[in-house]
């Protein structure tokens, strides 16, 4: 099933920032598909559009978007880091090391948060319009009663309050305008495939992708700022 998104007006663009991961790729074909949007431009570090350690290339990106000259409808955050061949989630106490949690804390929520300082300014003072960042339930604190995954999660909580804080100044000047963070499930992807868990059956990501954009056709101004699960819930801080 093909994401409908006509609650956004007609035109205009729709860029997805990490277009080669699975749900970014997914996210990113969904809307060309969708014939929503003028342009769907996806973004990747693997392209060498933008890093996300380096606020200088993503003022860059966002100079490539302001180029393009269309007015920009729906930002789609797709990036993430939990796990490489240098750094694995903590089980405990004794696993926390100061250079991993910066780098999550770099990854998966300064960047996202940058990309929101460079973003937002760009979206239309009139009509709806979208930034939706990926995070994570386990980002919860009020939701984490298993522990451990202590930098994955500290970074995901840190992305759901700048995102937050971002909302309430967006929403001054650009009262149409909507910015979340959303859960999107367990998603069969290269994150979270060493973590299976029997309790929840992996989706594929274009149909994580399909409920994402299914949330964010059904988004209004009043829920700008909430941390939202893939069927448009709130989760708790």
């Amino acid at each position: 099933m093909t994401a409908q998104l006509q609650s956004f007006p007609n035109g205009g663009l729709a860029v997805v920032f990490g277009a080669s991961g699975g749900i970014g790729h997914a996210v990113q074909t969904a809307l060309v598909k969708s014939g929503q949007f003028e342009q769907a431009l996806g973004l990747s570090r693997a392209a060498g559009d933008f890093d996300l350690t380096d606020e200088a290339s993503i003022a860059g990106a966002a100079d490539r978007i302001v180029e393009i000259g269309l007015p920009l409808r729906l930002v789609v955050v797709a990036t993430g880091l939990l796990h490489d061949d240098t750094m694995q989630p903590e089980k405990s106490w004794r696993h926390l090391d100061a250079d991993n949690l910066a780098r999550s804390f770099a990854i998966n929520a300064t960047g996202p948060a940058l990309l929101a300082k460079h973003l937002l300014p760009l979206l239309p003072r009139h009509g709806k319009a979208v930034f939706a960042a990926i995070s994570a339930k386990v980002g919860s604190i009020g939701d984490n009663h298993l522990g451990g995954w202590y930098g994955y999660r500290a970074a995901k909580a840190a992305l759901n309050q700048l995102l937050h804080t971002a909302a309430i100044e967006l929403r001054r000047n650009r009262p149409e305008a909507i910015c979340v963070s959303m859960h999107p499930g367990t998603v069969a992807t290269t994150l979270s495939a060493p973590f299976g868990n029997n309790a929840y059956t992996p989706v594929p990501p274009e149909a994580a992708a399909d409920r994402l954009l299914g949330v964010i056709e059904r988004l209004r101004p009043i829920e700008s700022g909430q941390l939202l699960d893939h069927t448009g819930l709130p989760l708790p801080w």
